[in-house]
């Protein structure tokens, strides 16, 4: 079955029935060709039910026609469990409701597109939380979670996901809807030809026949999550957690039941979809502390696992030197690396939690090392630890960490002599990988780098997958251990359990799906594990020759290739994906557009739509190829619409994708062989509006001011219910300081000189107070209109000037360059690297001296004292500013003097002038430049706004506001009413 080919029949069935969305167009079987693995299968379609009786009529349509299904949560499956020729059933849209949680019995009921930081957030006002903590928590469904029997840095303390799952309420391949609980023994129920009563039926079968076998061929961990979950039947274990509360069962049931819900945690989808689950929570620990030791030599901070478990710790990460070399390159956990002193080889992260702050205390210290116990420095040591699989995708380089053996797990005294033999082996295939993640439980997470385009590297991969599983299988432990099997594990399934246990889950899984509709292909019916592969030998690009530099990326198909799909993206708070955040829209996160960029780079290939030319004779073929480039030309183009191009992606991505400089370079050949609208000329050349004489701004006033240029917006396609801004007289003269202790260059910016010159006077004003004389450039701007709207060869040429103009005030190269607008002076230090390649020395001097004027005025002079300390400010109270950051600020790397930069600086500059300061927890706001003024955006901006920024102003009426962006304070003015200052007015304000 095709997505050309699936029934017409059965779409009308379906349609019924059902209110959710259906959509088997090329860019949603694009999109959900690919999640967090290695792996890309076409599937069918994409189904978007909008509540639980649209999961029930779709899975009974699906069971009358033959139908195979696919449940999908975030898709940051790593082995390959998310994709498939079937139909993928989204979820994470829609079914997001927490139903019921209980505090008293610690349970909470939720559909299956809960986030799991949702459900924590809201379990915490009870002092509550689900014990298992995935890295991915902030986007992964808890469908999901369960359905890879997901755990986490706690296993240690809490087990796994299949030891939390209560009940789960389901459907069944055939359509019959069953609440799947512990049963008693005693009454179970009678066969009556269902696939529940089946499933029943065959898991009791399982525990009579094979229990002997299971406790024979089990791994000798406690912690595996390969096949299913047959021991829990029993219940029995080789091993507990070390943390588990004595004197309770390990897995957590008596022989007394039956323990049917532990069978669907780490199913994959495969025996029934998720309708509700009820899950266990637990007491949240009121205080945390951390020690940070460091070691010589990887393999001996293994060896030191087993004596620091003795001492009750909740959890015990290894992070190598790999992982904190890469996380100073990446701009959002550079900052976070103040727990890291010297060059270790390996760092252990010990944590003890619990109610009892100085016992914790006294546990961590006797252990030595860096003691934390403060939160947000606890916090810092986790995130860069969480994210650790995005920040090792982050080398740009052919060979890249592969995820395959990532989820291997030995019993935890064995963990030193692993690492030895696996650096062995990864030796033997001349490859190196970083080991990271769970040392308490056994469990590295073992990246190989490999070039997956080569067919050695390919090889490569299925040999060192070959030899991990022996040393595994030698050392007691499993392949799978919270990933799941999917594409990468499911072949050693068999070899792992033998060939009897492997037909007791294949009888297993016959039972609840007789027809193999949930999730064919995986598990014990899995291909080869380097099948599918996204890459591959044969993988092939045909990009264009890029304006924009892309060397630094290896190239325009390097840049897009750089998504990994791990799909941080998803998460729903930062700055990254604001479209995204408010539509929940896979098409508008960074890794669906990336997704559409890399199937247009690839010309189709992969795609089942490009093989069916090949029947054709071959003008008839060269015909169809054309179509569909056109098709994935106009996919991206309509993915990358609704970029705000915030660059939250190149701060908050773990592997630093830039989606904001390839939406700026695809439009720019997309408008090669298509037409502009007037208005893109209009908005990129607002430089040109500052050479008009007063008389035309005053009579342009008179238009734009009032209902007259409604017709003329509409024309434009302009947002009625936006004001165009109203051209303002500049002040005829700017003061300098009577005594000038330094000499700075400011790059005027067209807003500011046009509709808000009050922010120039003031900067002038606090420049003086502080003896900075200010030397004007003679043109506007670093050119970031012209960027927005992709008029590269424009915005090269303003490049140029703006070097050449720098250069003539200053060719010694050693005066500060000065800016007001952060959009501006960020792409004067960024994209101009990427205008003025060949000028790349010139470019680096001119950005290594470029500062907002906050970031400039708290840097020490000359006696090593902060500029903004020269001012003269009043001493009386001020009103409390909330700070909203531009979203360049908040994308910004740490500065190498270690001082604030981006909002940070802002909120510094504001304190240092006497205001009380709240730097407000929003993302973007929602204008970005033109976007927010453009008809068809509006209403999106709007929403973006809505999801933190307005509402937060509406709780909070008392104080000032503050934006550094001419955007912001335009959005904060039309979506709240209410007047937002640039920090530098407010600054001002206060200098006598």
């Amino acid at each position: 079955m095709s997505a050309d080919t699936l029934s017409r029949d059965f779409l009308s069935a379906l349609k019924k029935h059902f209110e959710g969305e259906i959509r088997t167009d090329l860019t949603h079987r694009i999109l959900y060709s690919t999640d967090a693995s290695i792996y890309q299968i076409e599937p069918l379609g994409v189904v978007f039910p909008r509540h639980r009786d649209d999961l029930h009529a779709l899975v009974e349509a699906a069971a009358r026609y033959g139908v195979p299904l696919l449940p999908r949560g975030a898709g940051s499956s790593l082995a390959g469990q998310a994709i498939g020729e079937a139909l993928v059933v989204d979820v994470s849209r829609h079914l997001t409701r927490i139903l019921a949680l209980n505090a008293e019995a610690r349970t909470a009921t939720v559909e299956p597109g809960v986030i799991l930081s949702a459900l924590n957030r809201a379990a915490a006002r009870y002092g509550l939380q689900f014990g298992p903590d995935p890295a991915s928590a902030d986007r992964a469904t808890l469908g999901g979670v369960i359905g890879n029997n997901g755990t986490g840095a706690h296993s240690i303390a809490y087990g796994m996901s299949a030891d939390h799952l209560l009940e789960a309420s389901v459907i069944f391949a055939d359509g019959g809807l069953a609440d799947v609980r512990p049963l008693s023994m005693r009454a179970l129920p009678p066969s009556d030809g269902s696939a529940y009563a089946d499933f029943v039926q065959a898991a009791q079968h399982i525990r009579d026949r094979y229990a002997d076998e299971i406790k024979a061929r089990w791994p000798r961990t406690w912690r595996n999550s390969a096949g299913y979950r047959l021991n829990y039947l029993l219940p029995w274990s080789a091993t507990r957690p070390v943390q588990w509360p004595e004197g309770s069962p390990y897995p957590p049931a008596d022989g007394e039941t039956l323990n049917l819900p532990a069978l669907l945690a780490g199913s994959e989808g495969t025996l029934a979809v998720f309708r509700t689950l009820t899950v266990n929570l637990v007491p949240r620990p009121r205080h945390r502390v951390l020690t940070i030791l460091s070691y010589d030599d990887l393999a001996a901070a293994c060896d030191d696992v087993p004596r620091l478990l003795d001492a009750r710790p909740s959890a015990v990460e290894l992070i190598p030197r790999q992982l904190i070399d890469l996380a100073r390159t990446v701009p959002a956990y550079a900052r976070q690396l103040g727990f890291v002193s010297g060059h270790p080889a390996a760092l252990l992260a010990v944590e003890f939690s619990g109610d009892d702050l100085p016992r914790l205390t006294a546990q961590a210290r006797a252990l030595g090392g860096l003691l934390l116990t403060e939160s947000e420095a606890q916090a810092q040591v986790w995130a860069v630890r969480k994210a650790g699989l995005g920040i090792l995708m982050s080398q740009h380089s052919a060979r890249r960490p592969v995820a395959f053996i990532e989820d291997t797990v030995v019993p935890v005294e064995h963990l030193g002599t692993y690492v030895r033999e696996m650096q062995r082996i990864l030796q033997r295939y001349q490859t190196e990988a970083a080991f990271y993640a769970h040392a308490s439980a056994g469990c590295l997470h073992i990246r190989p780098a490999l070039n997956l385009k080569d067919g050695q590297d390919v090889s490569a991969l299925r040999a060192i997958a070959r030899e991990t599983f022996e040393l595994a299988l030698s050392l007691g432990g499993a392949m799978a251990s919270e990933h799941g099997d999917g594409l990468a594990r499911a072949e050693w399934l068999a070899r792992t359990y033998g060939e009897s246990l492997a037909q007791a889950m294949r009888g297993l899984k016959r039972a609840a799906d007789p027809q193999g509709l949930l999730n064919p292909g995986k598990l014990l019916d899995a291909p080869p594990l380097d099948t599918h592969l996204r890459y591959g030998a044969d993988y092939r690009t045909q990009p264009w020759e890029p304006i924009l530099d892309f060397s630094r990326e290896n190239g325009l198909d390097g840049a897009v290739e750089h998504c990994n799909g791990a799909g941080v993206c998803r998460k729903l708070d930062g700055v990254m994906c604001p479209s995204f955040q408010a539509t929940r829209d896979e098409t508008y996160s960074t890794r669906g557009r990336a997704n559409l960029l890399r199937a247009l780079l690839m010309g189709g290939q992969k795609l089942r739509v490009a093989n069916m030319d090949k029947r054709n004779a071959s003008k008839k073929a060269e015909a169809g190829k054309r179509q569909l480039n056109t098709a994935l030309e106009r996919a991206v183009a309509d993915a990358l619409d609704l970029c705000l191009a915030c660059k939250g992606c190149k701060a908050e991505c773990p592997s630093g994708v830039d989606m904001a400089k390839l939406k700026i370079e695809f439009f720019a050949r997309y408008y090669q062989h298509h037409r502009r609208r007037w208005r893109d000329y209009l908005f990129s050349r607002s430089q040109y509006s500052t050479i008009l004489p007063q008389p035309i701004r005053t009579f342009s006033n008179l238009f734009t001011q009032n209902n007259l240029s409604r017709r003329a917006a509409a024309w434009l396609g302009l947002a009625p219910q936006r004001k165009m801004p109203a051209f303002r007289r500049p002040a005829n003269a700017l003061p300098q300081p009577r005594r000038v202790l330094e000499t700075v260059i400011l790059l005027p910016d067209a807003f500011t000189h046009l509709f808000e010159p009050d922010i120039e006077e003031a900067a002038y004003r606090l420049l003086a107070a502080c003896g900075i004389r200010v030397l004007r450039l003679p043109l506007y701007g670093a050119g970031r209109p012209l960027l927005s709207k992709s008029f590269l060869q424009a915005a090269q040429k303003h490049a140029r000037r703006v070097l050449e103009a720098v250069q003539s005030l200053d060719p010694t190269d050693s005066l500060p360059v000065i800016g007001l607008e952060p959009s501006e002076i960020y792409t004067l230090r960024d994209e101009f690297f990427d205008l003025l390649p060949q000028r790349r020395a010139a470019v680096g001097r001119l950005s290594a001296r470029a500062w907002m004027i906050d970031e400039y005025l708290i840097r020490p002079d000359k006696n090593g004292q902060p500029r903004i300390a020269r001012a003269d400010f009043v001493t009386a109270p001020a009103e409390t500013v909330h700070l909203h950051g531009h979203c360049h600020q908040k994308a910004r790397p740490p500065a190498d003097d270690g001082l604030p930069v981006g909002q940070e600086a802002s909120a510094a500059l504001l304190r240092a002038a006497g205001y009380p300061v709240e730097i407000i927890p929003s993302g973007c706001c929602g204008m970005a430049g033109a976007f927010g003024y453009e008809a068809e955006h509006y209403e999106l901006s709007m929403k973006i706004g809505d999801q933190v920024l307005f509402p937060y102003l509406r709780d909070h009426p008392e104080g000032q506001v503050a934006a550094p962006g001419t955007s912001c304070r335009t959005q904060i003015a039309d979506g709240v009413a209410r007047a937002a200052e640039h920090p530098v007015v407010l600054a001002a304000n206060r200098v006598k």
